[in-house]
């Protein structure tokens, strides 16, 4: 009886990371572009919020974790994949969420000073570990070491586009 190869399951981080690559079965290679979110993060300002995948108005973004960022808001909820390192969420109930961020609007705003609200607490992010951004709340990171964190939102005015720097074309 042959046995069996195992493929090793091997994680990333911003200090050690394999671009990757697509394997196109039956396609042509000229319709894939795709980035490594590592290495966005790893070239990124810390808290640059980088959109390293779209699908209409949504936006995946990759952010350098490192030292405690500005507040942020938005006027629906997001969420925050820590992908490597340990990020604290800071988390504030707003005193009037209408005030500070448009209900209308969409994507992540970034506020000046500290907002008005009481604490909701704090999420201590690891690898693999996700939070809720809710509305209504404001938030900050803070990273005592470079980490790494992808963002699921919407498209909106901290959102970075930087197609031709962070995409691979085949």
């Amino acid at each position: 009886m042959a046995q069996e190869q195992v493929q090793p399951t091997v994680f990333g981080s911003l200090n050690d990371y394999s671009k990757g690559g697509v394997q196109v079965i039956d396609d042509d290679p000229k319709n894939y572009v795709f980035s490594n979110v590592f290495d966005v993060a790893a070239k990124s300002a810390p808290y640059e919020r980088v959109a390293v995948a779209k699908n209409f108005e949504y936006v995946i973004e990759a952010v350098r974790a490192e030292g405690t960022s500005g507040w942020y808001s938005c006027a629906h909820d997001e969420f925050a994949l820590c992908i490597d390192g340990e990020i604290e969420v800071e988390l504030l109930k707003l005193d009037d969420p209408d005030a500070v961020v448009d209900p209308q609007s969409e994507g992540a705003h970034a506020l000046d000073g500290d907002p008005n609200g009481r604490k909701m607490g704090r999420l201590v992010l690891r690898r693999g570990h996700m939070g809720i951004l809710p509305v209504g709340s404001a938030y900050r990171f803070k990273s005592g070491a470079p980490g790494a964190m992808m963002i699921q939102t919407i498209q909106g005015p901290v959102t970075v586009e930087k197609w031709a720097e962070t995409c691979q074309q085949m």
